[in-house]
């Protein structure tokens, strides 16, 4: 679905799955549900890589360093799933929003009760920040994408958790 789910004909992915289109039609009944059962899986892969990153450690500075180098590597790996994800002609659609959200959501609830322990800011605004990094990486790793290559990945993604870090680092930690 390179060219996007509009642009994408069910001959043409069955071709690129070296599948036969009745053998596509057979697990999945229509292209909707192809991109359905693609965006469930690509969006459960992102949330174990982002919450294994965020959980790798107790050390919060690591931790930022380990999301953001986890978003972007998630990208060069494979940025046809990225772009499927976050990219979509579908976006408006009821059932796209809806996971798309449930992601966010979750990541930046997991972020969320990091910084609330960490700093005994009320929940509310606990998840604020955890949306706003959350964000950050999104945004950033995204155009890191369209510079082709320009920009190495390691440079991006520690500039990208240097500007977290000492954005988030500056809200005191409290014992």
């Amino acid at each position: 679905m390179a060219n996007g789910y509009h642009g994408a004909a069910m001959d043409e992915i069955a071709e690129t799955a070296h599948v036969s289109k009745p053998v596509l039609y057979q697990h999945f009944p229509s292209k909707r549900e192809l991109y359905l059962a693609l965006l469930e899986s690509h969006l459960a892969s992102l949330t174990e890589l982002m919450l294994g990153a965020l959980n790798s450690t107790t050390d919060n500075k690591q931790r930022v360093q380990a999301v953001m180098r986890a978003y972007f590597q998630f990208i060069a790996n494979d940025d046809q799933a990225h772009r499927l994800v976050f990219e979509s002609d579908l976006i408006n659609d009821p059932d796209v929003s809806s996971r798309l959200e449930t992601f966010n959501r979750t990541f930046a609830d997991a972020i969320a009760r990091v910084i609330a322990e960490d700093t005994k800011l009320p929940h509310l605004e606990a998840q604020l920040l955890g949306r706003g990094l959350a964000g950050m990486a999104q945004v950033s790793a995204r155009y890191w994408l369209e510079t082709d290559g320009n920009l190495d990945l390691d440079v991006a993604s520690d500039l990208i958790y240097r500007l977290a870090w000492r954005g988030i680092s500056r809200f005191p930690k409290e014992s």
